[in-house]
């Protein structure tokens, strides 16, 4: 293993929350294992805010809060962008337009080069465009 840094993506938190969602039980496995290897887990604060949105509006915005409180009180690295960050996205967004990349994503791939963090969690096969190594 590279580095014991791990990014972990909207995707890995919301299938690990949602119990009805389909990679539920897979995403339970990945952190499991990813606890055992003592990785360590970094997000963004953008991703927090998507996971608030997309869960809220999956299983209610009371549940989603509880959810995101434990987030904040656990050792989940959150990573915050400013404005050269941002516009540095601007370059990915641009250039991934044809592939509908979110500028969520983009944030998480200038915040992922930024710290060279080399895997991902996440179900969503854009960070492998990217050049990033998804987990799983």
């Amino acid at each position: 293993m590279k580095n014991r840094e791990v990014f972990i993506d909207t995707g890995a938190f919301l299938s690990r929350f949602h119990l009805r969602d389909g990679k539920n039980e897979i995403s339970k496995e990945i952190w499991q294992k990813l606890r055992d290897d003592n990785r360590i887990f970094i997000t963004s604060n953008h991703v927090i805010d998507e996971l608030a949105t997309l869960l809220g509006r999956r299983t209610g915005y009371k549940f989603s809060a509880r959810k995101l409180q434990k987030v904040y009180s656990s050792d989940i690295r959150i990573e915050r962008t400013d404005k050269s960050d941002e516009l540095e996205a601007l370059d990915f967004f641009e250039k991934y337009a044809d592939q509908c990349v979110s500028f969520t994503d983009c944030l998480s791939f200038v915040i992922m080069q930024r710290l060279k963090i080399e895997q991902v969690f996440t179900f969503d096969k854009h960070f492998k465009y990217a050049g990033f190594e998804l987990v799983p």
